[in-house]
């Protein structure tokens, strides 16, 4: 009978040669792009998550060369969602190509290059996606069945110190209570460790939440579907509520929305009430 042990390490391995081949390839291609996900996380935070897939980012210009690339090379290549992720696959390993959110707030721009910290992944160079933008991107998750909320408290921890705070307010931008709940969730979590949070980032942020007690808006939106695909769809099919990711407001077609959010299991989410 064969060892269940050497059975998963010969696995791990196989995956291991499939992510650095798939570096490789991109590596010698000339496009552009940053290793995100739980390899970026483990790069910024030592944290060690296992992963079934490789997620890596490029400029919406690059994603038809790239699945060209990965597809001439062998992969199976699909486009999961047009306005922001393609997939390549090979013998059960998967590379996650992504260009924007689901949301299409946090598409990858220069800034991500720019800011971007170099590593190694499986021995092979790489650039990582920087913590501002990890940030940006993962503080919007809020699905049921995922909340990346941990992941940017760990972040937070090991870089708040080193962050560039103006580039991640403007990240934010008119969204920024996303970020105010995440830095208040990071105080909660770690409250020996609330100065690692600028003084002034926390005082623009709540001085912003004072202004609008007062002020309130009238127009009829939910943007819960900003964080939660699935969990706010009732309020915008059935209870008048205006959705923001939709033109012109957002930069999503009622097409691109419906894709996306038939792409979620919404059993037991939500349930109209008779």
């Amino acid at each position: 009978m064969e060892n269940p042990i050497v059975l998963q390490k010969s696995r791990c391995d196989l995956r291991k040669d499939f992510y650095a081949r798939a570096l490789e390839i991109m590596n010698g291609s000339g496009i552009p792009y940053l290793v995100g996900g739980a390899y970026a996380l483990q790069h910024l935070t030592g944290i060690y998550r296992d992963t079934k897939d490789l997620d890596i980012f490029i400029r919406n210009e690059d994603s038809s060369r790239t699945i060209e690339l990965l597809a001439s090379a062998g992969f199976e290549t699909s486009i999961a969602f047009p306005h922001w992720l393609a997939k390549a696959e090979c013998e059960g390993h998967l590379v996650d190509i992504i260009f924007n959110s689901g949301n299409a707030i946090s598409e990858v721009d220069d800034k991500w290059f720019e800011f971007a910290d170099e590593g190694e992944v499986f021995g092979v160079p790489v650039k990582f996606t920087p913590p501002e933008e990890m940030i940006w991107s993962k503080g919007f998750i809020m699905e049921r069945e995922r909340f990346d909320g941990a992941d940017v408290n760990h972040i937070l921890l090991a870089c708040a110190r080193r962050l560039d705070w103006n580039r991640l307010l403007d990240r934010f931008g008119p969204n920024w209570r996303i970020l105010l709940t995440h830095l208040v969730l990071f105080g909660f979590a770690y409250p020996s460790e609330r100065d690692r949070i600028l003084e002034s980032v926390m005082r623009e942020l709540m001085s912003r939440l004072e202004k609008e007690l007062n002020n309130h808006d009238e127009e009829r939106i939910c943007r819960g579907t900003l964080i939660s695909r699935a969990q706010y769809k009732i309020d915008v099919e059935e209870r008048g509520f205006k959705d923001p990711r939709l033109l012109p407001t957002g930069k999503l077609t009622k097409t691109q929305v419906r894709k996306w959010d038939n792409g979620a299991s919404v059993d037991g989410i939500y349930r109209r009430i008779h």
